[in-house]
């Protein structure tokens, strides 16, 4: 299985405004293992970048005057990528810069290429409902140092955003694995007499109750009402 993480620095918000990409990274997956093949291009917009982007990556239009254009790097970026599964954080956004990157250069957009897209903002909010899912609070959340992360930068972003990707999607065999050993290994099973055991029941406080119900109501309203456990609550009230 083949994947290629992706990320773009743009001059702007809106690609339909004529904002252009000035930074594209790529990165490759096989098998669920970051390879050594990288992809990484600065990119001459030839237009004047927006204050707020400056702000965010750094990168100025004098910086980038004597850098390749995007038609002059696009069969390069398109064999790269060719036949992979893009994993891009807030795909719509990345895409659309490419599809109109493309539609300029003369050539289809991105579908043609790729067979499939997936974008971890959704992979994101569909497990964290209701929390922070940008790049920088899912490496908090899956303990990812991004401590080298001043500016936003296309290749250090997928750096990130691959171990993110393998974090979120790495999954347990057990209630005991941690995830650390993606081999498979013969399981061991250890048997034991637990007719003796006595659990001790510690039942919440009134402070944890009352965390737990803002919780839920935070999940609820994050999922727009399709919080399992509330409608599970409301069945029990039920005679």
């Amino acid at each position: 299985m083949r994947q290629i993480v992706l990320d773009t620095e743009t001059t702007g918000l809106d690609p339909g405004k004529g904002h252009r990409i000035i930074e594209l990274a790529a990165i490759e997956l096989c098998n669920r293992k970051v390879s050594d093949r990288r992809f990484h291009r600065y990119l001459n917009p030839e237009r004047e970048i927006d204050a707020g982007a400056a702000e965010v990556h750094g990168l100025t239009l004098e910086r980038l005057q004597d850098e390749p254009k995007f038609a002059e790097i696009a069969p390069a970026l398109l064999e790269f990528i060719r036949g992979a599964e893009l994993i891009i954080h807030n795909a719509p956004f990345d895409v659309g810069f490419l599809n109109k990157e493309l539609e300029l250069t003369g050539l289809p957009g991105l579908n043609n290429y790729c067979a499939s897209v997936i974008d971890t903002l959704k992979l994101a909010k569909e497990l964290h409902p209701g929390k922070k899912n940008n790049l920088n609070a899912l490496c908090d959340r899956y303990q990812i140092d991004n401590s080298h992360r001043t500016l936003h930068g296309a290749l250090l972003d997928t750096e990130l955003l691959a171990e993110v990707y393998l974090s979120m999607t790495r999954g347990q065999k057990s209630l005991l694995d941690d995830g650390s050993n993606e081999q498979d290994e013969e399981p061991i099973i250890v048997f034991a007499d637990l007719s003796r055991l006595k659990l001790r029941v510690l039942p919440a406080n009134v402070d944890e109750l009352a965390q737990h119900a803002q919780q839920l109501a935070d999940i609820d309203k994050a999922s727009k009402g399709a919080c399992m456990w509330k409608q599970l609550e409301l069945l029990e009230v039920q005679p």
